[in-house]
């Protein structure tokens, strides 16, 4: 009850926060949208952080961890915090440049704009929102699920205990549809009156929250098991595997080619001969460990997502200047690093942590969307881990309003003002429509998370993996003179034919450790992506001169 109670004066305040910022709302669909230009330096930086680190950075790195060890942070945030930063250098300023100077406030407007194409609009629109969505679900997942690990024992009277197994609820804990409705009603609500301002404020509100919470979760639980050496010593012993970063496979296995027999023959020939002219012992075979050379390497692509997003477009136009962006772009990878490092250690101790002798995580434990919650729950008190909780329900949220804010611009500003006729959409139409797209996606995204599609780390690397296979595009709207609109259309059917193609073969995300030509599917749908693009843009006619003009001369 105590950690319940907790948690809604947390959602108390954050409503609180959303009405006060509301109250500076101007009213109008430009303010409502994209806070009529005037985001600085310190709500940007925490606007774009707070939307990149989601449930998957937080609930979904430590059951990552868990599962398959520490070589996590380097195949994810290594890569991340170079990649973003880059990201925001590259395209964010420029693309922040065309939106002020001609006006626009989604993505699409740009591309239509800039390939001098409706259709590419249209073709555009239902790729974005499908991509969007599984994002959504990832905080939406982890919001219930730890909710749910976090509040057993609070209203047991009215929530008696249910299932079997990993996907077991405690008697008393709110059920994660409850808690996942709950998550979406709070941030419904400030997205819905505040707008991207009330989302900026409340971003680095829980922004905040989420790094200050997540470091004292990281020293509370380093505390229970003993400090980090005893946590790490009890890994080692229990389960070494964990703790292995290599990121090549033992050498033993290419020499044997992984046949114990050869490895058999040859210790018996060495047996066979004289003591004093035996040498060295052959080596034994062992398990492969670690991440294959270009599975690591093909993890660099995912990070491109960022230069994709349409929220974090979103965020990039409401910057005051071109200024305001170097904070971001030095800062990012700091933070990036603040969160990681303290979940991905914790996800590898909950592979071993005891209390009294007894695991926390039993053996075989197969929810890794679990195992935060539930090593939270274990290792701290009811006040703490009420906080705790805050914190991550503030890390999930900060991403959550900004994803549901940018689906409302998107089908506002580039379906219905796009094709209604000029003048007939006045502005207050236009605020009204984006309120009504923005709470008909709230109810889709809930209802599509009772179905729990999977872990929210897999999914977020498929969906991410989409973001980053149109990266080309943006890239070469951006720098390449000679793309042209069919080159457009080539990369983006083609980015969502293979993307489709490949993620039925891994069983729709049920395959975790599926691989193409042994690399992360990404790399094989940028190659294709942009193969498809440098292709037919070359062979078909080039821009005009209006065009050329308008997006490259200095």
């Amino acid at each position: 009850m105590t950690q319940l109670i907790i948690i809604l004066t947390y959602l108390g305040l954050l409503l609180i926060l959303g009405v006060f910022s509301s109250r500076m709302f101007k009213g109008t669909s430009a303010d409502y949208f994209l806070a009529s230009r005037s985001i600085g330096p310190f709500l940007l930086l925490m606007s774009l952080f707070g939307t990149t680190m989601t449930a998957f950075a937080l609930v979904g790195s430590t059951g990552a961890t868990f599962k398959d060890g520490i070589g996590v942070y380097g195949k994810m945030a290594s890569w991340a915090g170079i990649i973003h930063s880059a990201c925001f250098f590259v395209v964010g300023i420029k693309l922040w440049s065309f939106g002020k100077r001609y006006g626009y406030t989604t993505q699409i407007q740009f591309f239509r704009d800039r390939f001098e194409s409706n259709g590419l609009g249209l073709l555009l629109f239902p790729v974005l929102v499908g991509l969007v969505i599984p994002y959504l679900l990832i905080g939406v997942m982890g919001a219930g699920t730890t909710i749910e690990k976090l509040t057993g024992g609070a209203l047991p009277n009215i929530f008696p205990a249910a299932g079997v197994g990993p996907a077991a609820r405690a008697a008393g804990a709110i059920p994660y549809a409850y808690g996942s409705a709950l998550i979406c009603i709070v941030v419904m609500i400030y997205v819905f009156f505040g707008g991207v301002r009330g989302t900026a404020w409340a971003n680095a509100f829980q922004t905040i929250v989420f790094i200050v919470l997540g470091v004292v979760t990281f020293v509370a639980i380093s505390d229970k098991l003993g400090g980090m050496k005893e946590a790490t010593a009890m890994v080692q012993k229990h389960n070494p595997d964990k703790l292995r970063r290599t990121v090549r496979e033992n050498d033993t296995l290419t020499r044997y080619k992984g046949d114990v027999n050869v490895y058999e023959k040859r210790l018996a020939a060495w047996k066979a001969k004289p003591e004093s002219n035996r040498g060295r012992a052959p080596k034994k075979p062992v398990k492969p460990h670690g991440i294959g050379h270009l599975k690591f390497l093909s993890y660099m692509f995912i990070p491109l997502s960022v230069g994709m997003f349409p929220h974090l477009f979103q965020h990039w136009l409401t910057a005051k200047s071109a200024k305001s962006f170097k904070l971001s772009v030095i800062a990012h990878p700091l933070l990036i690093m603040l969160v990681w490092v303290p979940c991905v250690l914790i996800g590898v101790w909950a592979t071993s942590a005891m209390i009294d002798g007894k695991p926390i995580i039993p053996y075989g434990f197969s929810n890794p969307n679990a195992v935060l919650g539930k090593l939270v729950a274990s290792s701290t008190g009811p006040v703490l881990g009420g906080l705790l909780t805050a914190g991550i329900l503030a890390a999930i949220m900060s991403s959550l309003d900004s994803q549901f804010l940018c689906l409302g611009s998107i089908f506002t500003n580039d379906i219905v003002a796009h094709y209604v006729k000029d003048g007939a959409l006045s502005d207050k139409q236009r605020l009204l429509v984006g309120r009504a797209f923005v709470v008909f996606i709230v109810i889709v995204t809930y209802l599509l998370a009772l179905l729990r599609p999977g872990s929210v780390f897999t999914l977020g690397v498929w969906c991410f993996s989409g973001f980053a296979s149109l990266f080309p595009l943006v890239i070469a709207a951006l720098y390449w003179k000679r793309t042209t609109t069919a080159g457009a259309y080539a990369c983006v059917i083609s980015t969502a034919a293979t993307w489709i193609y490949l993620f039925a073969q891994a069983g729709y995300g049920a395959n975790r450790g599926y691989l193409f030509l042994d690399m992360m599917p990404v790399a094989t749908i940028i190659a294709v992506s942009t193969v498809s693009l440098i292709v037919v843009s070359l062979i078909t006619k080039p821009p005009s001169a209006a065009t050329i003009d308008k997006f490259f001369k200095k």
